[in-house]
Formats: structure tokens, C-alpha cells, sequence
């Protein structure tokens, strides 16, 4: 009996520590007012925390890196490697983590390969050296047909100069033969001679001397004609245009009297310093670029000016005095001064041909062909007397051609032509009165 009355009395272990757990009234008042202080903290500093991590945040303008990373990375690596004296070396630990920024991460399975200049003009040269079974097949035809080929023997050339100890290498100049091998079965030429290289500050230009096949050349003569007429037209349409709105006008200031000296123009193609036209690229197999003939204006003001080549044929020339034209223009006018002042060969070598001695071309003789009866002149006698040697290009004259233009004659010929005109006009006839 007082076992039961002792198991009555006794609680159960298992609700006493139930009701242990459960706080009671006082010790939750006790919290609750322990924790209004740390709530109403996080919510006073919960602005100031976010600001300051976005200004963390913030990446810098120069390496593109934030300070919250480069502190998380910088202590992550302090406390992975625990070095001695961490404060003294804290600044070397951040400068090796924004080095290993910028080291680029190269797979061991696979390396990541930078494509150079070197390897980009190879793709590019590439198409020189394919040749399908059709143009083979073509070649082969071309050859039965015709013995002559407009392009003269480059490596026999390249070889020349080399014994000279001039020229370029030759893994080049076979490139460079190449391409004027495309140049010719692209453009129907009559002859095609590698001229040079000059040399630019982006680029380098590749320049190929050809001639047209007779007749080949003129359609895009007649369209270049064309739209300089068109420009002068409209040039004389807005001066009149200004000329009829001045004289509307009552108090105008007096009217200047100089008149700007009259515009030489150009030589006409095969003729002068437009004998030839010439197309330029930047390297080899690269599209040709056809240069523009020359004008007397763009090579008397060349003669005056020196400019760097920029390798940009669009390039403006700034310059004094003014250059009319851009970069293209330029190198046309260069290449039409170095034509006819540095090409020289032995005396007797060219003559001219039967056919212009016969007929009365001008004063300049321009067509030449190579001597056949030549003998050769000892070279101790070139290289003592330089009367052996002469020039077989025309040379340009002051005026920027190589004939001679008189412009006063040719405004006195068209004034009288005018009067002609005037004088040969029929009177208006009188009305019959009936």
C-alpha cells in the first residue's frame, strides 16, 4: 500500500521533464525582452550594411575587380595557406591574386592556341596555292592556244636582284607571283610586271604595272567621263543659281577679280603619265585595287608636300598646300614621279618603232620596243661614263604632264569658235505681212 501511494504521489519522469522543458511565464518575459534590442539593432543597421556592401561591390574602372571579391578571395587564401606574419606579406598576397586574374587559364587536355598575323595571312594565301582539276583542264587549253602570256618571268627577276642584293625573299615574291597570276586570269591584260613595294605605317602596298588589250578599257573610260560631266554640270548649275540670287540683291559687295588659272587636264589613258594604270593590294592574294588615273594638279602639289603612307587608301591627305584627293590619289601621283624619273637602261638598248618614225606623233615619242641588234656595252664603260646610260620613260614636265598644254591657245580657239558659231547662226525670219 505505501508503494502505491508513493508511485501515486511521485510524477511520471517523463512529463516532469516535459513540463521542465516548457518555460514558464517569467522566463519568456525574460527573453522576449532580450531580444527586442537585437531585432530593433538589425533593423536600424539593415540600410547601413546594404550600402556599404554595394559601394563593395562597386568594380573598378580600370581592372574591372570589386573589393568584396578580392577581400573574400585575399582572406580565403590567408587562411587556407596560414602564412607567418600574414600582416607583412598581406600586401604580396594581393597583388599575386589580381596577377592570377589576368593569366589565362590554359586546359592541359587541350590548349587554347592564339591565332597570329602570321597564321591569319596564311589562311588567306591559302587560295594561291589551290588549284581545281577545271582550271587545270583550263591552263592546259590556254596554253595550246596561246604561246604568249602577258606576265613576265617574276622569279627569274627576283632572282637578278638578289645577286644584286636587293629585292625581296623569295618565299615573297613567289606569293607575289602568284597573285599576279590571279590579277591576269581575273582582268583581260595585254602585260602585267610586278613595279614594287612601298612601304606604310598600317599596311604596305603591292603595286602591279599592266596594260590593257585594245578596246577592253573603254567602257569604263566612257562611264568615268560621264560622271565628271555631270559633276561640272551641276557644279555650273549652282553657280548661276548664286549668280541670280546675288543680283536680286541691291547692296552686294564688289565682286572679286581674280580668276583662278585654267585647270590642265589629264593625260589621256595609254598616254603620258596615264600610259599605264596600276593596281595595288595590301598582301598577297588580297583583292586588287585599280588606281585612279593622275591628274597635272595631284602631281605638281605631291611634289610639294611629303606625307607617310598609312596603308588606308581612303586616308585624307592634310597637308599644304592642299592635296586634291585621298591616299589613293597620292600613291597614283608617287608611283607616275618614280615611273618616269628612276627608270634608266643602256644606251641603245629600246628603240622606237617603225611605225611611229614613219608617222608624226608630237614632240614626245612614248612607244618603244627592244632592240634586237643591240651589242652590249662593256661594263667598265657603264659604270665609268653615264652618258651610256638614258631614260626611256617620258619625263614630267613642270606642269604635271609629260606634253606640253597651252591653255591660253586653247581659250583663244574656243572664243573664235564661238564667234564662228555666232556668225553662222541665220537671222530670225521676218514676219510676212498680207
Amino acid at each position: 500500500m505505501m508503494e502505491l501511494e508513493n508511485k501515486v504521489n511521485s510524477p511520471n519522469p517523463d512529463e516532469s521533464q516535459k513540463h521542465s522543458d516548457l518555460p514558464s511565464a517569467t522566463e519568456s518575459d525574460e527573453k522576449i525582452v532580450q531580444m527586442e534590442p537585437e531585432l530593433n539593432l538589425d533593423f536600424a543597421s539593415e540600410t547601413m550594411i546594404r550600402n556599404a556592401k554595394a559601394y563593395l561591390l562597386q568594380k573598378s574602372t580600370i581592372s574591372n575587380i570589386n573589393l568584396y571579391d578580392h577581400l573574400a578571395e585575399l582572406m580565403t587564401k590567408v587562411l587556407d595557406e596560414r602564412p607567418v606574419d600574414a600582416v607583412d606579406i598581406i600586401e604580396d598576397i594581393s597583388k599575386k591574386i589580381k596577377r592570377w586574374r589576368f593569366t589565362k587559364k590554359i586546359d592541359t587536355l587541350r590548349d587554347e592556341y592564339e591565332t597570329s598575323m602570321a597564321h591569319s595571312l596564311a589562311e588567306v594565301q591559302k587560295t594561291l596555292f589551290i588549284k581545281a582539276a577545271e582550271d587545270e583542264e583550263a591552263a592546259d587549253h590556254e596554253e595550246e592556244m596561246q604561246l604568249e602570256t602577258p606576265l613576265p618571268n617574276v622569279m627569274e627577276m627576283a632572282f637578278y636582284f638578289e645577286q644584286a642584293g636587293v629585292g625581296l625573299s623569295r618565299n615573297e615574291m613567289y606569293c607575289i607571283f602568284l597573285a599576279l597570276k590571279q590579277l591576269v586570269d581575273t582582268q583581260p591584260l595585254q602585260k602585267c610586271r610586278f613595279w614594287g613595294k612601298i612601304l606604310g605605317l598600317k599596311g604596305n602596298y603591292i603595286v602591279a604595272e599592266v596594260e590593257f588589250r585594245e578596246g577592253e578599257e573603254d567602257t569604263e573610260e566612257v562611264v568615268e567621263e560621264e560622271k565628271e560631266e555631270e559633276k561640272e554640270e551641276y557644279k555650273e548649275e549652282t553657280e548661276q543659281d548664286v549668280e541670280e540670287e546675288g543680283e536680286v540683291v541691291e547692296d552686294k559687295p564688289p565682286a572679286s577679280t581674280y580668276k583662278p588659272p585654267p585647270v590642265i587636264p589629264k593625260e589621256e589613258n595609254r598616254s603620258g603619265a596615264n600610259k599605264y594604270t596600276y593596281f595595288v593590294c595590301s598582301e598577297p592574294a588580297k583583292i586588287w585595287t585599280k588606281l585612279p588615273p593622275v591628274t597635272p594638279a595631284q602631281i605638281t602639289t605631291a611634289r610639294k608636300i611629303k606625307k607617310f603612307f598609312t596603308g588606308n587608301l581612303d586616308a585624307p591627305i592634310t597637308s599644304y598646300p592642299p592635296f586634291p584627293g585621298n591616299e589613293i590619289n597620292y600613291l597614283r601621283a608617287q608611283i607616275a614621279r618614280i615611273s618616269a624619273s628612276t627608270q634608266i637602261s643602256p644606251l641603245g638598248f629600246y628603240q622606237f618603232g617603225e611605225e611611229e618614225e614613219e608617222e608624226e606623233e608630237g614632240p614626245v615619242r612614248e612607244n618603244y620596243e627592244e632592240n634586237t641588234d643591240f651589242e652590249s656595252i662593256p661594263v667598265t664603260e657603264l659604270l665609268d661614263n653615264l652618258a651610256n646610260w638614258v631614260h626611256h620613260t617620258a619625263h614630267i614636265l613642270p606642269q604635271g604632264r609629260c606634253v606640253w598644254f597651252n591653255a591660253v591657245q586653247k581659250k583663244e580657239e574656243d572664243f573664235e569658235e564661238e564667234e564662228e558659231e555666232e556668225e553662222e547662226a541665220p537671222d530670225e525670219p521676218e514676219p510676212e505681212a498680207g
